[in-house]
């Protein structure tokens, strides 16, 4: 724990700030008095010190009285009854005068009440002028909600509701303020008389308004303080008989902190009135009035400016609810049309990069990327390949997460901090559940100057250890970099409405792949049976063919032409090569029915007894060998044989044109797997033809150059892909070829 030296003073203060208990000050303000009730009873059990003020009676001298004995019969109780069960705003119940024994009644006065907490609270005040609050309210009624439907812009909404709110209250300053994800408040209009500071366009930070507050204004719409050097009026007893203070919450009287009055005594504030602007239960604003000298404001003004708060509040969400609904409806169509072309295409990816210009507005993004496995495509302005890898990385190691989005990538993607020198906002969804493929859109820096009204820095009071409120609030700007224009929930949830469909296509996509393996699958075991069938037949009378024609030229040899011999020689060594071809088609079809049979294979050992089998066909030929040490791996002897002896066959065809060959053979251990491969310094072969080297009877060159069935790599890669590797080559044109197939590493169980 922190020693006393190690505490920062100004965290304390502005921790001590927030946990201030604003909604039980246990006083009031003294433009009115207060009694809480207790029901049925209707019995006081606190009442304000300064309803001796008002009444001529001691706060203490109304405790355990009833107030229907206090006001007369004016219809209290039945007005009572009025009073909605969950809405805990004041209400006026009726206008009254206070007559105690021996006494004659005082000036009428305005009762207003609600329920909180279980307690009936009753405040009064000066009754007003019902005739003032026609004259204001008729005109709210008759012009200002026509004006507010046909208005459109924002701002010029909140225009007509200043100049409305002034023209009702009088007040010389009148603002109407909007707040932003982080709580600071954007001043969208004003209305001033000569002589008030202006702070339309400026800034007021969040830390203005503490969040005890602001739930408060949430709650309460109106909040009025008429003189901010008065003298608070204390609640009698502090404590209900529960050992509680009286909750103010809703209390029109409620007293206020300090050092909100000190801040409006640095404002040059003497008054100030705050009407909420609540949207579906979220403080979206307020409209904030200021006086320079005290200014009382009757509760049938007050009413008035609740009423118009809360057609304000409608105006509003029915303007951003259809602007909502409108950019809902324009990413749906941007859907459809992203998902029509993922579908109408072999993969998703190619759906992708044939609407770059749909996949950039979907997001209102500068760049946008798929990324597949290893594969990465981009549309517009992305970060470099290399740092889109590590962004997918950092992506898979987060937390089971169905969208990301960040708008400061410099903060919230500390471990690449290089990202942030390409873009300040990153979007990200995963479209597999399996691999890590995402979806990515990414935003620009949008560097920003913000004008404060006044330093947005906390001070403290070194004399009480409290935050003193500032002193100047002339105009201070702030450059801000490293952020994007913040991502809009509506755009992130129509992200996550495209992962959903593209999964659906992911799967409709990978159920008909599956589908057609499996036709494949059948098709292959009824060609290999076929070729099986056809070359075990054909073997015979193949070699009876070559066996008869060399028979022929012996015995009746002498008795032929020339052209006959050599008729008969073609016919031996077509035979012959069919012979072969069979006998290679006969072998392939048998790797596909063969079991496998794992043990330890010596690579090194393996090559060296290939090399000793075929060293006949070396005979007279300058050939350097390099051989490097090779790993023990888990395979199928036999058929790895196969297929080291025909990729070593082959480099030695291949180079034969060479007058010193050079064929080298090794192993490349890694986590997972050994990758092996052999190359030669041949012919080589063009890389745009790389995918046909290991189909069935395919070619790269003439029969009457270089000798060969076809078969030889279709049977290399059968047999790796048997043992789940992977088989590919890499060449050029008369500079030689490497041919390479991986194996994974396996284990299996020792014999007991």
């Amino acid at each position: 724990m922190a020693s006393i030296e190690d505490r920062d003073p100004l965290a304390d203060a502005i921790a001590q700030c927030g946990d201030e208990p604003i909604h039980i000050p246990g006083s009031i303000q003294p433009h009115g008095f207060l009694l809480a009730l207790s029901e049925p009873d209707l019995t006081v059990v606190h009442a304000s010190e300064n309803v001796e003020h008002w009444i001529g009676v001691p706060a203490v001298a109304l405790l355990g009285r009833r107030l229907p004995d206090l006001i007369g019969d004016c219809g209290f109780s039945e007005r009572l009854a009025t009073l909605a069960g969950d809405d805990h705003n004041p209400f006026h119940l009726s206008d009254i005068s206070f007559r105690i024994e021996g006494q004659a009644a005082h000036r009428p006065l305005a009762l207003m009440a609600h329920r909180f907490k279980g307690q009936l609270i009753v405040e009064f005040e000066d009754t007003g002028s019902s005739g003032a609050a026609y004259d204001a309210l008729y005109p709210l009624m008759r012009t200002f909600v026509v004006q507010l439907q046909e208005a459109q812009e924002l701002n010029y909404i909140c225009e007509l509701a200043v100049r409305e709110v002034k023209r009702i209250t009088g007040f010389g300053r009148v603002k109407a303020y909007r707040f932003d994800e982080q709580g600071n408040g954007l001043v969208l209009a004003e209305e001033a008389d000569e002589g008030y500071p202006r702070y339309l366009g400026l800034c007021f930070p969040a830390s203005d308004i503490p969040p005890q507050a602001r739930q408060l204004y949430c709650n309460n719409l109106v909040r009025v303080i008429q003189d901010a050097n008065y003298q608070p009026s204390a609640i009698v007893p502090t404590l209900n008989p529960d050992g509680q203070p009286l909750d103010l919450s809703f209390a029109s009287l409620r007293s206020v902190s300090p050092v909100h009055l000190q801040y409006m005594r640095n404002m040059g504030t003497l008054a100030s009135m705050s009407v909420s602007i609540v949207i579906q239960g979220k403080l979206w604003g307020l409209i904030s009035c200021h006086d320079a000298q005290p200014r009382a404001v009757s509760y049938q003004t007050r009413t008035a400016c609740e009423l118009l708060a809360r057609i304000l509040s409608l105006q509003i969400e029915a303007k951003e609810a259809a602007a909502l609904a409108q950019r809902k409806l324009e990413l749906r169509r941007q859907i459809v049309e992203l998902l029509s072309c993922m579908a109408d295409r072999d993969s998703v990816v190619e759906g992708f990069l044939s609407q770059p210009q749909v996949v950039l507005e979907f997001a209102e993004a500068c760049g946008g990327a798929i990324v597949s496995g290893e594969r990465y495509e981009t549309v517009g302005d992305t970060p470099p390949t290399a740092l889109l890898a590590r962004l997918t990385q950092w992506l898979a190691h987060q937390s089971e997460m169905a969208v990301f989005s960040t708008h400061n990538v410099g903060r919230d993607v500390p471990a690449i901090p290089e990202l942030a020198e390409h873009c300040a906002g990153v979007l990200a969804i995963p479209i597999s559940r399996l691999h890590p493929h995402y979806l990515i859109w990414f935003r620009r820096e949008q560097v920003k100057t913000v004008s404060w009204a006044g330093q947005p820095e906390k001070r403290i009071d070194l004399e009480r250890g409290s935050l003193s409120p500032r002193n100047s609030f002339e105009v201070w700007q702030e450059t801000l970099r490293g952020f994007a224009e913040p991502w809009q929930p509506v755009v992130v949830e129509g992200a996550l409405e495209l992962r959903t469909a593209v999964l659906g296509i992911v799967l409709r996509k990978a159920e008909e792949m599956a589908q057609l393996a499996g036709e494949l699958r059948e098709s292959n075991k009824e060609l290999e049976s076929f070729s099986y069938s056809v070359s075990h037949d054909l073997r015979a009378p193949l070699r009876h063919i070559a066996g008869y024609a060399e028979l022929l030229g012996e015995l009746e040899g002498d008795k032929l032409t020339e052209r006959g011999l050599r008729f008969l020689d073609n016919i031996g060594d077509a035979a012959r090569f069919a012979g072969t071809l069979v006998d290679n088609l006969l072998s392939f079809s048998q790797m596909g029915r063969a079991a496998l049979r794992l043990s330890d294979v010596n690579l090194t050992a393996l090559v060296e007894s290939i090399r000793q089998e075929m060293a006949p066909d070396c005979e007279g030929r300058q050939i350097e060998w390099r051989v490097h040490p090779m790993p023990v791996v888990i395979a199928d002897a036999a058929f790895i044989h196969m297929a080291l002896r025909n990729l070593i066959s082959n480099a030695i065809k291949y180079s034969r044109k060479r007058e010193q060959a050079v064929i080298e053979i090794g192993a490349e251990e890694r986590a997972e797997e050994v990758i092996v491969y052999v190359r030669d310094n041949g012919v080589g072969f063009n890389m745009q033809y790389a995918n046909k080297l290991f189909g069935v009877f395919q070619r790269l060159h003439r029969m009457e150059e270089f000798e060969g069935t076809g078969i030889g790599l279709a049977s290399v890669r059968r047999i790796i892909e048997r043992h789940d590797g992977q088989v590919w080559a890499d060449g050029q044109v008369n500079q030689g070829a490497t041919f390479f197939f991986s194996l994974p590493r396996l284990t299996y169980a020792s014999p007991i």
